[in-house]
């Protein structure tokens, strides 16, 4: 049985329950066959000190952990630069937030060139090899030109914007001809891998073949939607941990003559998250009744909090919840429960199962698991109801929750109010159809039909 090899830019300890959903799966995939996970260590060397490029190796069971370390210019110009000032903004659809800053699209081909020489020699001939996000894009094209010709696939964890915003990237055509190195592309959803296969004809003059398949630079190269799914019943398995029913407990004790909204974000301009505000705002100002009873409870997990843009957001949501708190709070009721931490994982489900509605309403999203996890966790005899966000990747599987387009705030905010007032019959029929077809697109059918999939591709040919 060939070998599993995993790159992304972060590796996960498939042994760690709060590694979350993905990390499992990929772990039972690697610990299936005897596997390698390889990426950044997370370290960084700083000027002038020693061990930039150094690999450090642990064992996880059956799988092999390999993480490098990088220079502080490699990190800031690969990742806190190409990779989430100029790909991040410009793939959520966001170029006027996007900086090509001068060394950044270098540092992303140095740092890609040395994952590629640190990992050649680890690999087998019969290794199949699976590169994950937008970090790493030109991995396969740096492993081709030392001479690797395993199968090798790329699964792109983002949306992928139509091809007028990619073309506005400068450097695309280098981007683009990486892909071809790759033997199969996954994207989230259809519309992604829509927008690809027209980005591939329209700019590298592709030709369209039957199965996804594109051939261009001398390669074939196969396309295809793998929407990412959760392990519901590891997640469910999460909500009888103490710290679960210790929250749901406490939650529903406090609130106990108030109904509960809940929305769980990175903070992040691609969330949406002052426009969601906004909405509640107009539901309290358009709906009385919902005054001194509906309660948000908004979580914003840190994240790349050196870029100025969501220092940004940050202030503008702090100046937002206090602005509506003041205005309809009372002495025994805060309409916004606004917090800027990471909430435990374990933790999660009980906020999901006290909640009777949920906000996912991101300007922009590849998929969203939240939305999956939400449903996971509902009470099937008197579920909650999903608020979803047309423009998130998950909707494409859940129509079933009520769809809503986040730039319409006055329409958002009817919406919020349906899903309050929402019949006990209806909240059971779409939450049926929801469970049902999140459980049989879960993480693991996700990592089997990708690979799957890539198994079924011929012999990488020579990259020309």
């Amino acid at each position: 049985m060939s070998r599993l090899v995993v790159i992304s830019n972060r590796v996960g300890d498939p042994r760690k329950v709060a590694a979350g959903g993905l990390a499992v799966a990929l772990g039972d995939a690697l610990a299936t066959s005897g596997g390698l996970w390889f990426g950044w260590s997370g370290k960084i060397v700083e000027d002038g000190a020693t061990g930039e490029g150094e690999l450090h190796q642990q064992r996880a069971g059956n799988v092999e952990l390999v993480t490098i370390d990088l220079s502080r210019e490699d990190h800031d110009t690969y990742y806190t630069g190409y990779s989430n000032q100029a790909l991040w903004p410009a793939f959520h659809y966001r170029l006027d937030l996007a900086d090509f800053g001068s060394g950044f699209f270098a540092g992303y081909q140095r740092v890609n060139r040395l994952f590629a020489r640190k990992l050649a020699p680890l690999l087998r001939d019969d290794d199949v090899i699976w590169v994950h996000d937008y970090h790493l894009i030109p991995l396969a094209s740096e492993l081709r030109s030392l001479g690797c010709r395993q199968r090798i696939g790329f699964f792109l964890h983002i949306p992928l914007p139509p091809p007028p915003i990619l073309a506005a990237i400068p450097g695309h055509e280098w981007l683009m001809r990486s892909f071809f190195a790759y033997d199969l592309v996954g994207l989230q959803t259809n519309e992604d891998a829509d927008h690809f296969g027209r980005f591939l004809v329209g700019e590298a003059h592709a030709e369209r073949l039957a199965d996804g398949r594109f051939s261009a630079y001398g390669r074939t190269m196969r396309a295809q939607a793998f929407p990412i799914g959760i392990d519901v019943d590891e997640f469910q398995g999460l909500a009888e941990s103490p710290e679960s029913r210790e929250t749901e407990t406490t939650l529903k004790q406090q609130y106990a003559h108030r109904r509960l909204l809940v929305g769980i974000d990175r903070l992040d301009y691609s969330k949406g998250l002052p426009r969601r505000l906004r909405a509640f705002r107009e539901l309290l100002a358009n709906y009385p009744e919902t005054r001194n009873s509906a309660t948000l409870i908004q979580v914003a997990s840190p994240t790349r909090e050196s870029v100025d843009a969501y220092a940004d957001i940050r202030h503008e949501l702090e100046s937002l919840a206090g602005e509506i708190n003041g205005a309809y709070g009372e002495l025994d009721w805060m309409p916004i429960r606004y917090m800027h931490r990471t909430w435990a994982r374990k933790r999660l489900p009980g906020l999901y199962r006290a909640a009777k509605v949920a906000l996912v309403t991101p300007l922009r999203d590849g998929m969203n698991l939240v939305a999956k996890e939400y449903v996971a966790m509902q009470d099937e005899t008197d579920p909650g109801v999903l608020v979803l966000s047309r423009f998130a990747g998950a909707a494409e599987q859940m129509r079933e929750a009520l769809l809503v387009n986040p730039y319409d705030i006055p329409a958002t905010a009817q919406t919020i109010q349906r899903a309050l007032q929402m019949p006990l019959a209806e909240r059971r029929e779409r939450h049926a159809v929801l469970l049902k077809r999140i459980r049989e697109y879960d993480v693991h059918a996700w990592r089997k039909d990708f690979l799957g999939v890539l198994a079924e591709t011929a012999e990488a040919a020579p990259v020309t």
